[in-house]
């Protein structure tokens, strides 16, 4: 389901502030349109200011799936169809990945707007949206390519079961209002935000879908973006907290608060609720006529509303709840029992009685004579024993004081392993571009916090398609003899491949130039390379040719995909 969930375009939502006089439809999952009517999916369905046009509304296309655009991005299933324009997941065959697309007539009255729009976003950059990957025009349509996340998903259907933790809900309004505030620094707005445009990653990050393209799609605008979409990010806040949408009707899956009430401060609403989350929501929302708490002034700005969350405490995450281990349970061995399914609960097992002793003459014969030979075997077993003991303990002895000679001389011999000192580097590029040659320094700096990343790459985990390799060449200062190459990890996972190639200079023509002295492939965050055979040189190159898959990383705005980093690279010899 949340795959369903990261492409579609948000339809409808009632909140009835006021119906639209545009004519909308419903999206149903196979994309058939019903009861157009009873739309009303609009700025004020999330209590923004924003307006809707209003101007006659084309045909939408006839598509199907199997479709192909540009020879390339093939229809696999229509999410929405609304005013004319509809929305598809697709696949992009040239790099065998999942998309989305959104695809209206080129005579639409909307189309030069949402071509201007998804070009603007792609321009932006920023990885915590949704990425446009391609706006084109071409013969009777125009449409546009965005990333389809099959890992996400929606802050409504995370709602559907309760609302968040208050460490969630910290985290998801810094993330989206500092996402924002970016955006609005480079003049982009979204006037759409609302909880089916704000998606969570499995690995816990916050994106936002739609930036400007949405609002286009339909045709709205606002005179004031910065609180539009303040007011938004405050709406979010709000049902994060209560599960309540922050206005009268019902929208997005979420109970309206009761009519005539006004705006009620979420920790009214909901017990538990964080008291500073509840004054922050009510900060943003205050746009809208509510009175902020504690007279504290209103956040009119994604910029005003990062600054005050900066101002708040820091919430931590809860403590991981601890598991008693199981109460130990005293079994004793009963006669009889062994082999036989257990007993029900409550239920006692009876104890078997004993077996008859053996009875008459025969009987008590044949007990003698057993015992008489197991005495006898006894009585050699202990002797063999002894004797076996006896001739082992004078042959460790002498075999102890052999090794004891051996290992003193070994140890005198051998040096313990030293640490070589990486005088420097620089990253070694083999074809096409270089990755981040920047960071270079960053993998033998003397901490694991820092490192130096590839890209994402969209297959993996060999790279073989994209580069024939990617890696950086290291200059131990002089030619040195090392037995030992550790390579730190930032990504776990299947797999990494790291080979280790001596050179001649810190920067040879070519791998071929090189001699390849190592190998490995690992799944996990620390790699160790050997060399196949003793080897002295002075330049050493760390080379990975296979990397594993991993999420959206926030600390570097690494987006998804197939990459690796490394922290901390030594050499011992």
């Amino acid at each position: 389901m949340a795959e369903r969930s990261t492409a579609a375009v948000d339809v409808a939502d009632n909140s009835g502030k006021q119906p639209l006089t545009a004519k909308a439809g419903q999206s149903t999952s196979d994309g058939v349109v019903k009861n157009p009517e009873l739309d009303t999916d609009s700025a004020e369905a999330q209590g923004t200011s924003g307006t809707e046009a209003t101007e006659t509304i084309s045909a939408p296309l006839e598509l199907h799936s199997g479709h192909k655009l540009a020879r390339r991005y093939r229809l696999e299933e229509c999410v929405t169809r609304l005013d004319g324009f509809s929305s598809w997941r697709a696949v992009d065959e040239k790099l065998r990945r999942a998309v989305g697309v959104h695809i209206l007539p080129a005579k639409h009255p909307r189309a030069r707007a949402v071509l201007a729009a998804a070009r603007a976003a792609a321009l932006l950059g920023d990885p915590r949206f949704v990425q446009v990957l391609d706006a084109v025009e071409e013969n009777d349509f125009v449409y546009v390519v965005h990333e389809w996340l099959p890992d996400a998903t929606e802050l409504t259907a995370l709602l559907a079961t309760g609302p968040l933790e208050p460490h969630d809900a910290y985290q998801m309004v810094s993330q989206i209002a500092s996402a924002m505030a970016a955006a609005h620094r480079d003049g982009l707005s979204h006037l759409r935000l609302n909880p089916n445009a704000v998606l969570r990653t499995s690995a816990g990050q916050w994106r936002i879908r739609g930036l400007a393209v949405n609002a286009a799609l339909r045709g709205i605008t606002s005179d004031t973006p910065q609180r539009t979409d303040t007011e938004a990010i405050g709406a979010l806040l709000y049902a994060a907290l209560t599960q309540r949408w922050p206005y009268e009707s019902d929208a997005y899956g979420l109970t309206g608060l009761p009519k005539d009430v006004g705006l009620v401060a979420p920790d009214q609403v909901r017990a538990g609720v964080h008291r500073g989350l509840s004054e922050l929501a009510m900060r943003a929302l205050v746009n809208d006529g509510a009175t902020a708490s504690r007279h504290e002034s209103p956040c009119t700005t994604p910029e005003e509303l990062v600054k005050a969350i900066g101002e708040m405490p820091r919430i931590r995450p809860p403590e991981p709840a601890f598991t008693a281990p199981p109460e130990y349970q005293r079994t004793t061995y009963q006669q009889g029992t062994y082999g036989r399914p257990a007993a029900g609960p409550g239920v006692t097992q009876p104890l078997a009685p004993p077996p008859p002793p053996l009875q008459s003459r025969t009987g008590k014969a044949l007990k003698w004579a057993v015992s008489a030979l197991l005495i006898a075997a006894l009585g050699l077993g202990s002797w063999q024993l002894a004797e076996a003991l006896m001739g082992r303990g004078e042959k460790q002895k002498d075999t102890d004081n052999t090794q004891t000679q051996d290992s003193g001389d070994k140890n005198t011999n051998k040096a313990n392993p030293k640490p070589i000192k990486i005088e420097g580097a620089q990253e070694f590029v083999a074809k096409g571009d270089a990755q981040h040659p920047g960071d270079v320094d960053k993998t033998y700096d003397g901490t694991t916090s820092t490192y130096w990343r590839t890209k994402s790459f969209n297959e993996g985990p060999s790279i073989a398609s994209y580069k024939i390799g990617v890696g950086i060449m290291y200059d131990l200062g002089s030619a040195q003899k090392f037995d030992t190459a550790t390579i730190g990890l930032r990504y776990g996972g299947d797999h990494t491949t790291v080979e280790l190639y001596a050179a001649d200079s810190l920067t040879p023509p070519s791998l071929d130039s090189m001699n390849r002295i190592g190998n490995v492939t690992t799944s996990g965050t620390t790699a160790t390379i050997k060399p196949d055979k003793p080897v002295k040189t002075r330049y050493v190159l760390v080379w990975l040719t296979a990397v594993p898959m991993s999420g959206y990383d926030a600390a570097s705005y690494s987006q998804s995909g197939y990459k690796q980093a490394i922290t901390e690279v030594g050499f011992t010899g």
